[in-house]
Protein backbone atom coordinates (compact mmCIF):
# COMPACT_ATOMS: atom_id res chain seq x y z
CA UNK A 1 0.00 0.00 0.00
CA UNK A 2 1.40 3.39 -1.01
CA UNK A 3 1.58 5.90 1.81
CA UNK A 4 -0.05 9.28 1.17
CA UNK A 5 -0.38 12.02 3.76
CA UNK A 6 -3.50 14.15 3.41
CA UNK A 7 -3.52 17.74 4.62
CA UNK A 8 -5.93 18.42 7.50
CA UNK A 9 -8.93 20.58 6.54
CA UNK A 10 -9.46 24.17 7.55
CA UNK A 11 -11.82 24.53 10.51
CA UNK A 12 -14.70 26.61 9.16
CA UNK A 13 -17.17 26.71 12.03
CA UNK A 14 -16.55 26.87 15.79
CA UNK A 15 -19.61 28.75 17.08
CA UNK A 16 -22.90 27.31 18.38
CA UNK A 17 -26.04 27.18 16.25
CA UNK A 18 -29.14 28.48 18.07
CA UNK A 19 -32.32 29.45 16.25
CA UNK A 20 -30.50 29.77 12.94
CA UNK A 21 -27.81 32.07 14.36
CA UNK A 22 -24.15 31.22 14.99
CA UNK A 23 -23.27 32.46 18.47
CA UNK A 24 -20.67 32.59 21.19
CA UNK A 25 -21.72 31.54 24.67
CA UNK A 26 -23.74 34.09 26.62
CA UNK A 27 -21.34 33.49 29.50
CA UNK A 28 -18.41 34.55 27.34
CA UNK A 29 -16.47 31.37 28.08
CA UNK A 30 -14.88 28.90 25.67
CA UNK A 31 -12.85 25.72 25.79
CA UNK A 32 -10.12 24.24 23.63
CA UNK A 33 -10.58 21.22 21.42
CA UNK A 34 -7.24 19.39 21.35
CA UNK A 35 -5.45 17.54 18.55
CA UNK A 36 -4.80 14.07 20.02
CA UNK A 37 -1.83 13.52 17.69
CA UNK A 38 0.35 16.35 19.03
CA UNK A 39 -1.64 17.73 22.00
CA UNK A 40 -1.95 21.21 20.45
CA UNK A 41 -5.06 23.38 20.39
CA UNK A 42 -7.11 23.07 17.20
CA UNK A 43 -9.68 25.76 18.03
CA UNK A 44 -11.62 27.45 20.81
CA UNK A 45 -15.30 26.47 21.04
CA UNK A 46 -18.07 28.20 23.07
CA UNK A 47 -18.69 26.75 26.52
CA UNK A 48 -22.48 26.73 26.52
CA UNK A 49 -24.32 27.50 29.76
CA UNK A 50 -27.91 27.22 30.97
CA UNK A 51 -28.87 30.48 29.23
CA UNK A 52 -27.59 29.15 25.91
CA UNK A 53 -29.52 25.93 26.42
CA UNK A 54 -32.67 27.90 27.26
CA UNK A 55 -32.33 29.93 24.06
CA UNK A 56 -31.83 26.77 22.02
CA UNK A 57 -34.82 25.02 23.58
CA UNK A 58 -37.05 28.04 23.00
CA UNK A 59 -35.95 28.18 19.37
CA UNK A 60 -36.64 24.46 18.96
CA UNK A 61 -40.03 24.81 20.68
CA UNK A 62 -41.03 27.70 18.39
CA UNK A 63 -39.94 25.78 15.29
CA UNK A 64 -41.90 22.74 16.47
CA UNK A 65 -45.13 24.45 17.52
CA UNK A 66 -45.50 27.45 15.23
CA UNK A 67 -42.67 27.50 12.71
CA UNK A 68 -42.62 26.13 9.17
CA UNK A 69 -41.48 22.73 10.50
CA UNK A 70 -44.88 22.42 12.18
CA UNK A 71 -46.79 22.65 8.91
CA UNK A 72 -44.24 21.19 6.50
CA UNK A 73 -45.38 18.20 4.52
CA UNK A 74 -43.63 14.99 5.56
CA UNK A 75 -42.28 14.46 2.05
CA UNK A 76 -40.69 17.89 2.15
CA UNK A 77 -38.99 16.98 5.43
CA UNK A 78 -37.62 13.90 3.70
CA UNK A 79 -36.47 16.03 0.79
CA UNK A 80 -34.48 18.29 3.14
CA UNK A 81 -32.89 15.28 4.80
CA UNK A 82 -31.86 13.90 1.42
CA UNK A 83 -30.43 17.28 0.47
CA UNK A 84 -28.35 17.32 3.68
CA UNK A 85 -27.10 13.82 2.83
CA UNK A 86 -26.15 15.03 -0.66
CA UNK A 87 -24.23 17.99 0.79
CA UNK A 88 -22.42 15.74 3.24
CA UNK A 89 -21.46 13.44 0.41
CA UNK A 90 -20.17 16.31 -1.73
CA UNK A 91 -18.18 17.58 1.27
CA UNK A 92 -17.09 14.12 2.38
CA UNK A 93 -13.34 14.80 2.31
CA UNK A 94 -13.71 17.89 4.51
CA UNK A 95 -16.03 16.22 7.01
CA UNK A 96 -13.86 13.11 7.20
CA UNK A 97 -10.83 15.33 7.74
CA UNK A 98 -12.54 17.17 10.60
CA UNK A 99 -13.44 13.83 12.17
CA UNK A 100 -9.83 12.67 11.97
CA UNK A 101 -8.42 16.00 13.16
CA UNK A 102 -10.64 16.18 16.24
CA UNK A 103 -10.86 12.48 17.14
CA UNK A 104 -7.57 11.02 15.88
CA UNK A 105 -9.07 8.13 13.94
CA UNK A 106 -7.33 7.15 10.67
CA UNK A 107 -8.50 9.17 7.69
CA UNK A 108 -9.09 5.92 5.79
CA UNK A 109 -11.66 4.91 8.42
CA UNK A 110 -13.33 8.32 8.45
CA UNK A 111 -13.72 8.27 4.67
CA UNK A 112 -14.61 4.61 4.16
CA UNK A 113 -16.76 3.96 7.24
CA UNK A 114 -17.95 6.91 9.34
CA UNK A 115 -19.07 9.29 6.59
CA UNK A 116 -20.72 6.75 4.25
CA UNK A 117 -22.64 5.24 7.19
CA UNK A 118 -23.79 8.69 8.32
CA UNK A 119 -24.96 9.65 4.84
CA UNK A 120 -26.74 6.33 4.43
CA UNK A 121 -28.49 6.77 7.79
CA UNK A 122 -29.93 10.16 6.82
CA UNK A 123 -31.14 8.80 3.49
CA UNK A 124 -32.71 5.80 5.17
CA UNK A 125 -34.73 7.97 7.54
CA UNK A 126 -35.57 10.47 4.82
CA UNK A 127 -37.47 7.60 3.22
CA UNK A 128 -39.43 7.05 6.43
CA UNK A 129 -40.61 10.66 6.81
CA UNK A 130 -43.91 10.14 4.96
CA UNK A 131 -44.55 6.58 6.10
CA UNK A 132 -45.41 7.05 9.78
CA UNK A 133 -48.96 5.79 9.69
CA UNK A 134 -51.53 4.83 12.31
CA UNK A 135 -54.18 2.14 12.36
CA UNK A 136 -57.94 1.93 11.99
CA UNK A 137 -59.24 -0.05 14.96
CA UNK A 138 -62.58 -1.88 15.17
CA UNK A 139 -64.15 -1.09 18.56
CA UNK A 140 -67.47 -1.97 20.19
CA UNK A 141 -70.37 0.32 19.48
CA UNK A 142 -71.10 2.76 16.67
CA UNK A 143 -67.71 4.50 16.66
CA UNK A 144 -64.86 5.18 14.25
CA UNK A 145 -61.50 4.69 15.99
CA UNK A 146 -58.03 5.32 14.62
CA UNK A 147 -54.50 6.09 15.83
CA UNK A 148 -52.00 8.75 14.83
CA UNK A 149 -48.23 8.75 15.30
CA UNK A 150 -47.20 12.28 16.21
CA UNK A 151 -43.75 13.75 16.98
CA UNK A 152 -42.80 13.78 20.65
CA UNK A 153 -41.63 17.40 20.43
CA UNK A 154 -38.24 18.86 21.28
CA UNK A 155 -35.54 16.20 21.46
CA UNK A 156 -32.43 16.77 23.54
CA UNK A 157 -29.60 14.69 22.11
CA UNK A 158 -26.19 14.11 23.72
CA UNK A 159 -23.60 12.26 21.65
CA UNK A 160 -20.15 10.78 22.38
CA UNK A 161 -16.70 11.45 20.97
CA UNK A 162 -15.89 8.07 19.40
CA UNK A 163 -18.06 8.42 16.26
CA UNK A 164 -19.15 12.08 16.33
CA UNK A 165 -20.67 12.51 12.90
CA UNK A 166 -22.21 9.04 12.74
CA UNK A 167 -23.79 9.46 16.16
CA UNK A 168 -25.21 12.82 15.06
CA UNK A 169 -26.78 11.11 12.04
CA UNK A 170 -28.16 8.27 14.19
CA UNK A 171 -29.85 10.86 16.41
CA UNK A 172 -30.96 13.41 13.81
CA UNK A 173 -32.28 10.82 11.34
CA UNK A 174 -35.27 9.40 13.25
CA UNK A 175 -35.97 12.65 15.11
CA UNK A 176 -36.24 14.76 11.96
CA UNK A 177 -38.16 12.08 10.05
CA UNK A 178 -40.71 11.97 12.89
CA UNK A 179 -41.12 15.76 12.80
CA UNK A 180 -39.26 16.60 16.02
CA UNK A 181 -36.88 19.50 16.50
CA UNK A 182 -33.44 19.00 18.01
CA UNK A 183 -31.12 20.48 20.62
CA UNK A 184 -27.86 18.57 20.36
CA UNK A 185 -24.75 18.66 22.53
CA UNK A 186 -21.73 17.05 20.86
CA UNK A 187 -18.92 15.74 23.04
CA UNK A 188 -16.57 18.48 24.21
CA UNK A 189 -13.61 16.50 22.83
CA UNK A 190 -15.01 16.38 19.27
CA UNK A 191 -17.45 19.18 18.39
CA UNK A 192 -16.06 20.27 15.02
CA UNK A 193 -17.63 17.82 12.57
CA UNK A 194 -21.08 18.18 14.15
CA UNK A 195 -20.89 21.97 13.86
CA UNK A 196 -19.95 21.71 10.19
CA UNK A 197 -22.78 19.22 9.64
CA UNK A 198 -25.20 21.73 11.19
CA UNK A 199 -23.85 24.39 8.83
CA UNK A 200 -24.62 22.10 5.90
CA UNK A 201 -28.13 21.57 7.30
CA UNK A 202 -28.62 25.33 7.07
CA UNK A 203 -27.38 25.25 3.49
CA UNK A 204 -29.82 22.43 2.74
CA UNK A 205 -32.67 24.69 3.83
CA UNK A 206 -33.71 23.44 7.25
CA UNK A 207 -35.83 26.15 8.92
CA UNK A 208 -34.32 28.11 11.80
CA UNK A 209 -34.64 26.35 15.14
CA UNK A 210 -35.17 22.85 13.78
CA UNK A 211 -31.54 21.89 14.45
CA UNK A 212 -29.69 23.57 17.31
CA UNK A 213 -26.18 22.65 18.48
CA UNK A 214 -24.94 23.81 21.89
CA UNK A 215 -21.33 23.00 22.69
CA UNK A 216 -20.06 22.44 26.21
CA UNK A 217 -19.27 19.83 28.83
CA UNK A 218 -21.35 17.84 31.30
CA UNK A 219 -23.01 20.88 32.83
CA UNK A 220 -24.33 21.85 29.39
CA UNK A 221 -25.76 18.39 28.92
CA UNK A 222 -27.32 18.50 32.40
CA UNK A 223 -29.02 21.80 31.52
CA UNK A 224 -30.59 20.15 28.46
CA UNK A 225 -31.78 17.19 30.54
CA UNK A 226 -33.32 19.39 33.24
CA UNK A 227 -34.98 21.89 30.92
CA UNK A 228 -38.80 21.61 31.13
CA UNK A 229 -39.13 22.52 27.44
CA UNK A 230 -37.34 19.34 26.34
CA UNK A 231 -39.68 16.38 25.79
CA UNK A 232 -37.20 13.58 25.17
CA UNK A 233 -33.53 12.78 25.84
CA UNK A 234 -31.39 10.50 23.68
CA UNK A 235 -27.96 9.81 25.14
CA UNK A 236 -25.01 7.71 24.04
CA UNK A 237 -22.19 7.28 26.53
CA UNK A 238 -21.29 5.78 29.89
CA UNK A 239 -23.89 4.12 32.12
CA UNK A 240 -22.95 6.30 35.11
CA UNK A 241 -23.90 9.41 33.14
CA UNK A 242 -27.15 7.70 32.09
CA UNK A 243 -27.95 7.08 35.75
CA UNK A 244 -27.55 10.80 36.48
CA UNK A 245 -29.73 11.64 33.48
CA UNK A 246 -32.48 9.39 34.80
CA UNK A 247 -32.45 11.26 38.11
CA UNK A 248 -32.39 14.70 36.47
CA UNK A 249 -35.15 13.78 34.00
CA UNK A 250 -37.48 12.40 36.67
CA UNK A 251 -38.91 15.80 37.54
CA UNK A 252 -40.45 16.21 34.08
CA UNK A 253 -40.85 12.50 33.21
CA UNK A 254 -38.97 12.90 29.95
CA UNK A 255 -38.90 10.02 27.51
CA UNK A 256 -35.42 8.45 27.65
CA UNK A 257 -33.33 6.27 25.36
CA UNK A 258 -29.77 5.23 26.13
CA UNK A 259 -27.08 3.51 24.09
CA UNK A 260 -24.38 2.71 26.61
CA UNK A 261 -21.25 0.63 27.01
CA UNK A 262 -20.35 -3.02 26.70
CA UNK A 263 -17.93 -5.79 27.49
CA UNK A 264 -18.82 -7.90 24.51
CA UNK A 265 -17.95 -11.61 24.29
CA UNK A 266 -16.41 -12.75 21.01
CA UNK A 267 -16.54 -16.56 20.97
CA UNK A 268 -14.44 -18.76 18.69
CA UNK A 269 -15.22 -22.48 18.48
CA UNK A 270 -12.65 -25.00 17.28
CA UNK A 271 -14.62 -25.70 14.08
CA UNK A 272 -14.48 -22.05 12.94
CA UNK A 273 -12.63 -20.70 9.92
CA UNK A 274 -9.61 -19.69 12.02
CA UNK A 275 -8.14 -17.12 9.67
CA UNK A 276 -11.50 -15.38 9.31
CA UNK A 277 -12.01 -15.49 13.08
CA UNK A 278 -8.53 -14.07 13.72
CA UNK A 279 -9.19 -11.19 11.33
CA UNK A 280 -12.59 -10.63 12.94
CA UNK A 281 -11.13 -10.68 16.44
CA UNK A 282 -8.49 -8.12 15.53
CA UNK A 283 -10.95 -5.81 13.77
CA UNK A 284 -13.62 -6.30 16.42
CA UNK A 285 -11.32 -4.96 19.13
CA UNK A 286 -8.81 -2.60 17.54
CA UNK A 287 -11.10 -0.72 15.14
CA UNK A 288 -11.28 2.95 16.13
CA UNK A 289 -8.40 2.41 18.58
CA UNK A 290 -10.62 0.12 20.63
CA UNK A 291 -12.95 3.04 21.35
CA UNK A 292 -16.15 1.20 20.41
CA UNK A 293 -18.98 0.45 22.83
CA UNK A 294 -19.45 -2.94 21.18
CA UNK A 295 -15.75 -3.87 20.94
CA UNK A 296 -15.11 -7.61 21.27
CA UNK A 297 -12.87 -7.10 24.29
CA UNK A 298 -13.51 -10.56 25.80
CA UNK A 299 -12.20 -13.03 23.24
CA UNK A 300 -13.17 -16.58 24.27
CA UNK A 301 -11.31 -19.31 22.36
CA UNK A 302 -12.04 -23.05 22.62
CA UNK A 303 -9.26 -24.79 24.53
CA UNK A 304 -8.19 -27.17 21.74
CA UNK A 305 -7.20 -24.29 19.42
CA UNK A 306 -6.27 -21.73 22.06
CA UNK A 307 -2.47 -21.70 21.63
CA UNK A 308 -2.60 -21.65 17.83
CA UNK A 309 -5.25 -18.96 17.79
CA UNK A 310 -3.45 -16.72 20.28
CA UNK A 311 -0.29 -16.95 18.22
CA UNK A 312 -2.16 -15.81 15.11
CA UNK A 313 -3.94 -12.94 16.88
CA UNK A 314 -0.71 -11.64 18.40
CA UNK A 315 1.05 -11.79 15.04
CA UNK A 316 -1.79 -9.86 13.41
CA UNK A 317 -1.85 -7.23 16.17
CA UNK A 318 1.86 -6.60 15.59
CA UNK A 319 1.16 -5.65 11.96
CA UNK A 320 -1.02 -2.68 12.89
CA UNK A 321 0.49 0.59 11.69
CA UNK A 322 0.46 3.35 14.32
CA UNK A 323 1.11 6.93 13.37
CA UNK A 324 -0.23 10.09 11.77
CA UNK A 325 -3.95 9.46 11.14
CA UNK A 326 -3.76 11.62 8.00
CA UNK A 327 -1.34 9.06 6.51
CA UNK A 328 -3.43 6.65 4.45
CA UNK A 329 -1.21 3.74 5.54
CA UNK A 330 -2.03 4.29 9.23
CA UNK A 331 -4.42 1.74 10.72
CA UNK A 332 -4.33 2.98 14.32
CA UNK A 333 -4.28 6.57 15.54
CA UNK A 334 -4.12 8.04 19.03
CA UNK A 335 -6.71 7.74 21.80
CA UNK A 336 -9.04 10.72 21.92
CA UNK A 337 -7.53 12.62 24.87
CA UNK A 338 -5.25 12.52 27.89
CA UNK A 339 -7.94 11.22 30.25
CA UNK A 340 -8.70 8.27 27.99
CA UNK A 341 -4.99 7.57 27.49
CA UNK A 342 -4.39 7.55 31.25
CA UNK A 343 -7.38 5.29 31.93
CA UNK A 344 -6.28 2.72 29.36
CA UNK A 345 -2.69 2.66 30.62
CA UNK A 346 -3.97 2.12 34.17
CA UNK A 347 -5.92 -0.95 33.00
CA UNK A 348 -2.85 -2.32 31.23
CA UNK A 349 -0.99 -1.99 34.56
CA UNK A 350 -3.89 -3.74 36.34
CA UNK A 351 -3.78 -6.60 33.85
CA UNK A 352 -0.10 -7.16 34.51
CA UNK A 353 -0.42 -6.86 38.29
CA UNK A 354 -3.40 -9.25 38.42
CA UNK A 355 -1.46 -11.99 36.64
CA UNK A 356 -2.43 -11.74 32.98
CA UNK A 357 0.36 -12.21 30.44
CA UNK A 358 1.00 -9.23 28.17
CA UNK A 359 1.78 -10.93 24.87
CA UNK A 360 2.35 -7.78 22.84
CA UNK A 361 2.08 -4.02 23.29
CA UNK A 362 1.32 -2.54 26.68
CA UNK A 363 3.30 0.65 26.20
CA UNK A 364 2.94 4.20 25.02
CA UNK A 365 3.87 4.73 21.39
CA UNK A 366 5.97 7.81 20.61
CA UNK A 367 6.85 10.81 22.73
CA UNK A 368 3.92 13.06 21.90
CA UNK A 369 0.23 12.45 21.46
CA UNK A 370 -2.03 9.83 23.02
CA UNK A 371 -0.82 6.72 21.19
CA UNK A 372 -0.96 3.26 22.80
CA UNK A 373 0.46 0.12 21.27
CA UNK A 374 -2.04 -2.62 20.32
CA UNK A 375 -2.10 -4.75 23.44
CA UNK A 376 -3.01 -8.43 23.79
CA UNK A 377 -3.29 -10.27 27.10
CA UNK A 378 -3.31 -14.05 27.53
CA UNK A 379 -3.88 -16.13 30.68
CA UNK A 380 -6.85 -13.91 31.49
CA UNK A 381 -9.48 -15.10 33.94
CA UNK A 382 -13.08 -13.93 34.27
CA UNK A 383 -12.51 -12.11 37.57
CA UNK A 384 -9.68 -9.86 36.35
CA UNK A 385 -10.35 -6.14 35.89
CA UNK A 386 -9.42 -6.28 32.21
CA UNK A 387 -12.04 -9.00 31.69
CA UNK A 388 -14.84 -7.25 33.60
CA UNK A 389 -14.51 -3.49 33.08
CA UNK A 390 -15.04 -1.52 29.89
CA UNK A 391 -11.56 -0.24 29.01
CA UNK A 392 -12.51 1.49 25.75
CA UNK A 393 -9.06 1.13 24.26
CA UNK A 394 -6.77 -1.17 22.25
CA UNK A 395 -6.58 -3.88 24.92
CA UNK A 396 -7.67 -7.43 24.04
CA UNK A 397 -8.22 -10.10 26.69
CA UNK A 398 -8.13 -13.74 25.51
CA UNK A 399 -9.76 -16.42 27.64
CA UNK A 400 -9.94 -20.19 26.97
CA UNK A 401 -13.17 -22.21 27.35
CA UNK A 402 -13.98 -25.93 27.31
CA UNK A 403 -17.37 -26.40 25.65
CA UNK A 404 -20.59 -24.78 24.42
CA UNK A 405 -22.46 -25.24 27.71
CA UNK A 406 -19.77 -23.43 29.70
CA UNK A 407 -19.40 -20.49 27.35
CA UNK A 408 -23.02 -19.31 27.53
CA UNK A 409 -22.82 -18.78 31.28
CA UNK A 410 -19.43 -17.06 31.06
CA UNK A 411 -20.45 -14.85 28.15
CA UNK A 412 -23.48 -13.66 30.13
CA UNK A 413 -21.50 -13.08 33.32
CA UNK A 414 -21.44 -9.28 32.96
CA UNK A 415 -23.75 -6.41 33.76
CA UNK A 416 -23.39 -5.29 30.13
CA UNK A 417 -25.31 -6.72 27.18
CA UNK A 418 -24.63 -4.67 24.06
CA UNK A 419 -23.15 -7.09 21.53
CA UNK A 420 -21.67 -10.55 21.07
CA UNK A 421 -20.21 -12.66 18.28
CA UNK A 422 -19.71 -16.34 17.57
CA UNK A 423 -17.46 -18.05 15.03
CA UNK A 424 -18.38 -21.61 14.00
CA UNK A 425 -19.28 -23.71 10.96
CA UNK A 426 -22.06 -25.39 12.95
CA UNK A 427 -25.30 -23.56 12.13
CA UNK A 428 -27.22 -25.06 15.04
CA UNK A 429 -24.47 -24.11 17.49
CA UNK A 430 -24.36 -20.57 16.14
CA UNK A 431 -28.08 -19.99 16.51
CA UNK A 432 -28.22 -21.63 19.92
CA UNK A 433 -25.58 -19.16 21.08
CA UNK A 434 -27.42 -16.25 19.47
CA UNK A 435 -30.62 -17.22 21.27
CA UNK A 436 -28.91 -17.72 24.64
CA UNK A 437 -26.54 -14.77 24.93
CA UNK A 438 -28.00 -11.68 26.61
CA UNK A 439 -27.01 -9.04 24.05
CA UNK A 440 -28.82 -6.65 21.76
CA UNK A 441 -26.75 -7.55 18.69
CA UNK A 442 -25.19 -10.91 17.82
CA UNK A 443 -22.83 -11.35 14.88
CA UNK A 444 -22.26 -14.81 13.41
CA UNK A 445 -18.95 -15.29 11.57
CA UNK A 446 -18.51 -11.52 11.29
CA UNK A 447 -18.04 -8.48 13.52
CA UNK A 448 -19.03 -4.81 13.51
CA UNK A 449 -21.49 -5.12 10.65
CA UNK A 450 -23.84 -2.12 10.81
CA UNK A 451 -26.72 -0.93 8.67
CA UNK A 452 -29.15 1.95 9.16
CA UNK A 453 -32.04 -0.52 8.85
CA UNK A 454 -30.79 -2.87 11.60
CA UNK A 455 -31.73 -1.95 15.21
CA UNK A 456 -28.82 -1.45 17.61
CA UNK A 457 -28.91 -1.24 21.39
CA UNK A 458 -28.33 -3.19 24.55
CA UNK A 459 -29.70 -5.46 27.23
CA UNK A 460 -29.10 -4.87 30.95
CA UNK A 461 -26.86 -1.86 31.70
CA UNK A 462 -25.98 -1.39 28.04
CA UNK A 463 -29.02 0.76 27.42
CA UNK A 464 -32.72 1.35 26.90
CA UNK A 465 -34.40 1.48 23.52
CA UNK A 466 -32.82 1.01 20.11
CA UNK A 467 -31.02 3.16 17.56
CA UNK A 468 -31.47 2.60 13.81
CA UNK A 469 -34.17 0.72 11.96
CA UNK A 470 -37.89 1.39 11.98
CA UNK A 471 -38.01 0.82 15.74
CA UNK A 472 -35.94 3.97 16.42
CA UNK A 473 -38.81 6.11 15.09
CA UNK A 474 -40.87 5.04 18.10
CA UNK A 475 -38.33 6.89 20.30
CA UNK A 476 -39.50 10.16 18.73
CA UNK A 477 -43.24 9.62 18.36
CA UNK A 478 -46.29 9.51 20.59
CA UNK A 479 -49.30 7.36 19.76
CA UNK A 480 -52.66 9.16 19.84
CA UNK A 481 -56.03 7.40 19.77
CA UNK A 482 -58.96 9.23 18.16
CA UNK A 483 -62.55 7.95 18.59
CA UNK A 484 -65.56 9.54 16.86
CA UNK A 485 -69.21 8.74 17.41
CA UNK A 486 -71.03 7.71 14.25
CA UNK A 487 -74.45 8.15 15.87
Amino acid sequence: MTSTTIAPPKVRQTKMLIGGQWRESQGGKSFATINPVNETVIAQVPDGNAADVDAAVKAARTAFESGPWHTMDARDRGRLMNKLADLMESNLDELAGLETLDNGKPISDSKAADLPLAVDCLRYYAGWADKLTGDTIPVRGNYFCYTRREPVGVAGQIIPWNFPILMAAWKWGPALAAGCTVVMKPAEQTPLSCLRMAELAQEAGFPDGVINVVTGDGKTGAAIVKHPGVDKIAFTGHYETAQKIMVDAAGTLKRLTFELGGKSPNVVFADADLDAAVAGAEFGLFFNQGQCCCAGSRLFVEQSIYEKFVEKVVARAKTRHLGDPFDTQTTQGPQVDHDQFTKIMSYIDKGKSEGAQCLTGGRRFGEKGFFIEPTVFGNVTDNMSIARDEIFGPVLSILPFKDANEIIERANSTYYGLAAAVWTRDVAKAHKFAASVRAGTVWINCYDVFDAAAPFGGFKMSGMGRECGEIALSNYTELKTVTMSLT
